[in-house]
């Protein structure tokens, strides 16, 4: 028991440091990729680590909400993060893992993190909550859709389960993964705040979704946001490769498959760094009012998903 509970450990201790380093990954072959210097991939690590210095400043008006939801918001994605099996499915938080759970998680920070966008009565953050909304109303569907379709395959909710399932078979040629896969894709983007959905990187206040939520936050409380949207990107990624390409999670708890494993992380982590630069390069950010249809898409390829399943593969 004390060896599961030391592993879960250092999972959770990947998730606090990869995060960053996928963050800086990304940032760094942007800037590759535009002909400009890069600051490197330790930057984001000094950027959190400026903010916990700064000072914490507060609106007048701000109630507790304002002043708990970094915690909460921090907390539960974090939790998130313990449960995905990203490295191993026989770790203890990972073996009672389900996906209903998981998005439940996601939910809660997003709703605390709306929340506080409204408390503090500015303009961007209301204008930026009403947005998160709407997105999580069209993603939220589409990705319990896409994730229904490979827990019908594989006869189970539990991550682990789904991932142990997923290893054993040949699913490469399910018209209904394809068709996950492609919607899961298109979630991604919307979740992570990434091009084309919204832009990590804008100064622009009339076009930001995540961002204008936490204008108002600073110091500590900044740097933990910025955290945990770094660790929901790692998340989001992780989940998309349990399900589509599991190969490499490690199934014992034994040293040289958790080397293993973490080495298969490493270049997944990698390949979708490259991937994400790809997207934003080729695509400029859509406007807020092709949102809708952009998820409306990744809905209908879930159900497409969800519809070859029964009319295919049963």
């Amino acid at each position: 028991m004390a060896t599961q509970i030391l592993m879960e450990a250092f999972k959770i201790l990947i998730v606090l440091l990869g995060a960053p380093l996928l963050i800086g990954w990304i940032r760094m072959l942007k800037c590759w990729s535009q002909g400009r210097t890069s600051a490197g991939v330790l930057q984001p690590f000094r950027d959190l680590l400026k903010l916990c210095y700064k000072d914490v400043l507060l609106a007048e008006n701000a109630s507790w909400v304002f002043r708990f939801t970094p915690y909460v918001v921090f907390g539960s994605t974090l939790l998130a993060g313990a449960i995905i099996p990203m490295v191993s499915t026989e770790l203890p938080l990972t073996a009672t893992a389900d996906v209903i759970a998981l998005v439940a998680l996601f939910g809660i920070a997003r709703f605390f993190t709306a929340l506080a966008g409204m408390d503090v009565g500015t303009a961007f953050g209301g204008m930026g909550s009403s947005r998160e909304m709407m997105v999580a109303s069209m993603a939220e569907p589409a990705i319990l859709m896409s994730v229904f379709t490979v827990s019908l395959i594989c006869r189970s909710t539990s991550l682990s389960q789904i991932v142990r399932v997923m290893q054993e078979g040949n699913f490469l040629l399910r018209p209904s993964l394809a068709f996950s896969c492609l919607a899961f894709i298109f979630i991604a983007l919307a979740e992570t705040g990434r091009v084309p959905v919204d832009n990590p990187a804008t100064h622009l206040e009339l076009t930001m979704l995540h961002e204008a939520m936490i204008l108002e936050y600073s110091g500590r409380h900044l740097a933990l946001m910025e955290w945990a949207k770094m660790m929901k990107l790692l998340l989001i990624v992780s989940l998309g490769f349990s399900f589509s390409y599991p190969w490499g999670i490690a199934s014992t708890m034994d040293a040289k498959s958790l080397a293993v494993a973490l080495g298969f992380l490493a270049m997944k982590l990698m390949a979708a760094g490259i991937g994400i630069v790809l997207i934003e390069t080729m695509m400029a950010k859509m406007r807020i009012f092709r949102v809708p249809e952009f998820l409306g898409s990744a809905f209908l390829f879930a159900t497409l998903g969800m519809l070859s399943y029964f009319m295919l593969e049963t």
